[in-house]
């Protein structure tokens, strides 16, 4: 099977080949904390690219729970001019054009003055770090309620600004990943405790979002293959988890892995079978497509088109590239036109490996800005450079948040 042969969703929609776009972090919301021109102008690059699958980053369903200072919230119409405008943008070359959409639980920076929610009032454990994030707030019962219906609202509100479907995010250490570990869940009622349970929140959010959108309208799951932490959510609980979600009317599951915590979604996996190749999940995916009854896309390392063949080839259906396409926008044009690319950033190897992960999130990031002003990228640029102009341009993005909290509250 060609990764440039379309891919049939159930829902009947059409991706034109087998090579995503996977979300990435941006950042780059307007003052209104709406998508900016930069951002739109950076998805552009990415629609000309010739990927048949863009997903854009983080679109938060709840203004007061984020991921970043800098981060897209979609919770209501007052904004849906500036989305329609990101939803055309990213379709213009024929692509499907999904949104992220997710809640941050307790992965939500200490300085953006909001209160941490999660499962349990568990805190993270970054050790030295752990000092930016505040301890989260056992969710009640009302709580677990207004997310559900938060998801539903947000996705309702992506279809009519004219995207083709939306990722829930249930991965990477992040709230409905935190249900689903029982390392974060500890609770003792029906949303914790089993499997069963602790994968309650995810499957009422897709049901509810399923019932908040039309037929054709596709919407996925991002889901860890592993946390990778002892203890914690495992292979064998993913494969339950799809096997839950195969009646539910989901288009694609994406398989990544890891968390804050343990940040195996950058090839820092606690478990060395993933070290070793490109496609960091592609084992796991390829298990779990045994059990799957939708398409299964895997992503996490892949930067070379042989790679990208033996992944579709091994029975997996869509590869999902992140950092490559931040160094290389044009990626698969070129791979199509028989270019040999292999965009890469050097490894980062500092001792500190929650620094570790924020620098080597910075120097993507500083790629993604130097396309958005219609700029090269510089994949040699310096990880202690990235992450110092990183932390410049977070402390005013906190600062523009706290205005546009402060006015809402006022409002």
């Amino acid at each position: 099977m060609n990764v440039f042969e379309p891919l049939l969703l159930p829902n009947g929609a059409r991706i034109p080949n087998r090579l995503a776009k996977a979300a990435m972090e941006e950042n780059l919301a307007d003052p209104g904390q709406a998508p900016s021109e930069a951002l739109i102008q950076l998805y552009r690059a990415w629609a000309h690219g010739g990927a048949g699958l863009l997903i854009t980053g983080n679109v938060m369903i709840d203004g007061r729970a984020m991921t970043g200072a800098g981060g897209v919230v979609l919770e209501d119409a007052s904004q849906l001019e500036r989305f329609r405008r990101w939803a055309q943008v990213g379709r213009e070359q024929g692509a499907q054009f999904w949104m992220q959409i997710n809640h941050p639980g307790r992965q939500m920076p200490a300085a953006l003055g909001q209160e941490t929610w999660a499962p349990s009032a568990v805190p993270l454990d970054l050790g030295k770090m752990s000092r930016h994030f505040r301890a989260p707030r056992a969710m009640t019962e009302a709580m677990i309620q207004e997310v559900i219906g938060r998801f539903a609202r947000t996705a309702a509100l992506s279809e009519q600004a004219g995207f083709t479907g939306v990722e829930i995010h249930a991965a990477h250490g992040y709230l409905l990943s935190q249900f689903l570990s029982p390392l974060s869940n500890r609770r003792s009622d029906a949303w914790g405790g089993v499997l069963a349970n602790r994968a309650r929140l995810l499957l009422e959010v897709v049901k509810a979002v399923r019932a908040a959108v039309s037929p054709g309208f596709a919407v996925a799951v991002k889901l860890n293959s592993a946390d990778f932490q002892r203890g914690g959510f495992s292979a064998e609980e993913a494969r339950e988890v799809v096997r839950m979600l195969n009646p539910l009317g989901v288009d694609l599951v994406e398989l990544s892995g890891g968390s804050y915590e343990a940040p195996a979604m950058q090839g820092e996996a606690r478990d060395g079978r993933t070290l070793a190749r490109e496609a960091y999940f592609v084992d796991f995916a390829r298990d779990i497509r045994a059990v799957a009854a939708m398409p299964v896309m895997v992503t996490g390392g892949i930067r070379r088109l042989p790679v990208a063949r033996q992944v579709i080839e091994q029975g997996v259906d869509m590869v999902g590239m992140g950092t490559a396409l931040a160094i290389d926008p044009g990626l698969p044009r070129d791979w199509r036109s028989g270019k040999a690319s292999e965009p890469a950033l050097a490894p980062i190897r500092w001792k500190n490996k929650p620094l570790a992960s924020l620098a080597s999130m910075a120097t993507v990031r500083f790629q993604l800005n130097r396309l958005s002003r219609g700029q090269g990228t510089q994949p040699a640029v310096s990880p202690l450079r990235a992450l110092l102009l990183q932390q410049i341009c977070d402390v005013r993005r906190v600062r523009r948040y706290q205005r546009w909290v402060a006015g809402r509250r006022a409002a």
